[in-house]
């Protein structure tokens, strides 16, 4: 019931103003782009690209809104939730739920204190029962990382974990995971430098800010691999890795933004301390994209 999530989900930039708030009118356009022009699968909203460790409850509800608004049952959308506790969690997953998201995609807690393994198995089931929506466990966070082993074993205890999107550069762990869970999840890759071993491994699709950034080059590749054409997909991807060398820094949010005004979107300004994109920044982002022909 769950194969719509698949291929090339973006996850959208939260477009902030200067005084902090949300502007709408540049998140229905950008939604109308990705899904009109580029051609995406689905929609992923409030994750790290949007900046969602910084979003209130309110707000996520708001750009959820708006996103699903706009989309009009097109393709599927993706909450992101990134926060502290499970109650936390389960707030913002209950002021999402009458929206028609398709699934929540949950990090684990953040903050330095890692949960043992039965606690984190905990959280994500009482996140499932408690907002009655599907979950898809969202890999990224260093210190609280799950092992290839621990997912799986959350996966077949908890009814409601219906898939994992693996952050991280190690394709071994995402390899590890494809091999141990089966057809029993949706697995989307984030490892946004290889993309194309990721699809050929079997992942389902992918999550990635790499996407956002340069949207229609990621759906030309997601179809190359899916039509067995290899030859292309390995050009596609030598195009998008220097894309992803150029603006993989602790301001990836902005950096993201640069490539979508260096393509004519709109994607405001990174919420503060979060810096822009700086001047070093923005020689080696323009020249990838005009090398890739984004530009």
């Amino acid at each position: 019931m769950y194969e719509e999530l698949f291929g090339i989900i973006p996850p959208l930039v939260t477009p902030f103003r200067a005084d902090g708030s949300i502007d709408e009118g540049a998140l229905r356009t950008e939604t109308e782009y990705l899904i009109a022009t580029a051609k995406v699968h689905g929609l992923a909203v409030c994750g790290s690209t949007g900046e969602g460790h910084t979003l209130s409850t309110e707000e996520t509800r708001l750009i959820t809104s708006v996103v699903i608004d706009t989309a009009a049952g097109r393709v599927p959308v993706i909450t992101g939730i990134i926060a502290n506790s499970t109650a936390a969690v389960i707030e913002r997953g209950r002021a999402v739920r009458d929206l028609g998201v398709a699934a929540l995609q949950v990090t684990p807690v953040h903050y330095v204190f890692r949960p043992n393994d039965d606690a984190m198995v905990r959280h994500f089931d009482e996140i499932a029962a408690a907002t009655e929506l599907p979950v898809m466990i969202y890999n990224v966070v260093p210190w609280t990382y799950l092992s290839p082993e621990l997912l799986t074993r959350i996966i077949d205890e908890v009814e409601g974990v219906i898939g994992v999107k693996q952050s991280a550069g190690d394709m071994k762990l995402l390899a590890d995971l494809l091999l141990m869970s089966g057809d029993r999840a949706r697995i989307m890759s984030a490892v946004d430098a290889l993309l194309y071993p990721s699809f050929a491994l079997g992942a389902v699709g992918s999550i990635a800010a790499i996407l956002t950034a340069a949207p229609t080059l990621c759906v030309e590749l997601w179809d190359a691999v899916q039509a067995g054409n290899h030859k292309k997909g390995l050009e596609l991807h030598e195009k998008l890795l220097p894309i992803w060398n150029a603006i993989f820094d602790d301001n990836l949010p902005a950096n993201t933004r640069y490539c979508m005004e260096l393509q004519g979107r709109e994607g405001g300004i990174p919420r503060p301390p979060m810096p822009v994109t700086s001047i070093d920044q923005k020689g080696p982002i323009r020249e990838a994209l005009l090398n890739a022909g984004l530009i």
